[in-house]
């Protein structure tokens, strides 16, 4: 009867184990989700950064055309 009641608390102690454990795998289930909402969110505000930037590519361009125009005339005067 030892040997069962024994063997019965080491049951109940791997059944506590075991549900500690899927609370605990839940848990980081659940971080990784949030994990993976926080990346894909960087993700589009990187692309929106991406988009702004490209937005401003013309203008970039004839600012440079711009000023190589001013430094080819600068030692001229």
């Amino acid at each position: 009867q030892r040997s069962t009641s024994a063997a019965g608390g080491t049951a109940r102690e791997k059944t506590y184990f075991e549900q500690q454990r899927e609370e605990l795998v839940g848990e980081i289930a659940m971080s990784f989700e949030q994990v993976l909402a926080n990346i894909n969110k960087l993700n589009r505000s990187l692309e929106a950064v991406i988009a702004v930037g490209n937005e401003f590519s013309s203008v970039e361009a004839l600012w440079s055309q711009f000023e190589n125009v001013m430094a080819k005339d600068e030692p001229e005067e």
